[in-house]
């Protein structure tokens, strides 16, 4: 009994959770929290249809929201950075616990003004990441490895305009029965100076995943060979 008790605290010691909150841009990170709307707390969302699935809220009040929003050019390249929680020290290396396998994504979504209200609907994907069969390596996995960061390029044909920026991480340790499936995603603002014209066909978040969706209730401990990233279709130009 003594060993079960250690392993189980030891278990809830386990750094679990993790908060997207700083970007770069063309390769230059920005100052910490710049630009992103931040939650209180670290946890995830684990109802796909809640209306805290956008930019995260709700369970996790969104508390630290700035003022700012970044210029740059379609074209141009995001990095994004993961780290356990709002007060951890990027050099720890605690970014999400490596049991927390699963899919890396990033939706954008244009706005009237990246910081005015979050929107349900006009939502496109523009990056996904889940699991690579050949080498049987997650998409969590490969962040971790790369200390919390993932870049992504603005289609060069998106218009000019405000928008908000998406990050989301789908934790898949228990979500052999929903909800189970644990989202961790929050959002920074961003402003596109000079672009395309071309208009992505979008969606709503909640709307892009359902309970049942092969990408969202996922038994990874089942002798599994593929994985169905969830959502819609990645957008290029």
């Amino acid at each position: 009994m003594k060993c079960v008790s250690l392993l189980l605290s030891l278990a809830a010691a386990v750094p679990a959770h993790t908060i997207f909150q700083e970007i770069g841009i063309n390769g230059v990170m920005q100052a910490r929290y710049d630009y992103m709307r931040l939650p209180s707390y670290d946890g995830p969302i684990t109802d796909v249809t809640s209306t805290y699935m956008a930019c995260n809220g709700g369970p996790n009040p969104l508390v630290q929201i700035s003022n700012d929003v970044a210029s740059v050019t379609a074209g141009s390249t995001i990095t994004l950075q993961w780290v356990q929680t709002l007060t951890t020290d990027f050099d720890t290396g605690l970014i999400i616990d490596s049991s927390h396998l699963g899919p890396v994504m990033v939706y954008m979504a244009k706005v009237s003004s990246a910081t005015g209200p979050i929107p349900n609907s006009g939502w496109f994907k523009i990056y996904e990441d889940g699991y690579d069969p050949s080498t049987k390596t997650w998409a969590v996995t490969k962040l971790i490895n790369n200390k919390g960061k993932v870049t992504v390029t603005i289609p060069s044909c998106l218009p000019a305009g405000d928008y908000l920026f998406r990050g989301e991480i789908i934790a898949l340790h228990a979500a052999s029965s929903y909800p189970g499936a644990q989202c961790y995603m929050e959002c920074a603002q961003l402003r596109i100076m000079s672009g395309g014209t071309t208009t992505p066909t979008t969606y709503n978040i909640p709307g892009i995943y359902n309970p049942t969706d092969l990408g969202i209730t996922f038994n990874l401990y089942n002798g599994f060979t593929s994985y169905t990233i969830p959502g819609p279709p990645v957008f290029t130009c």
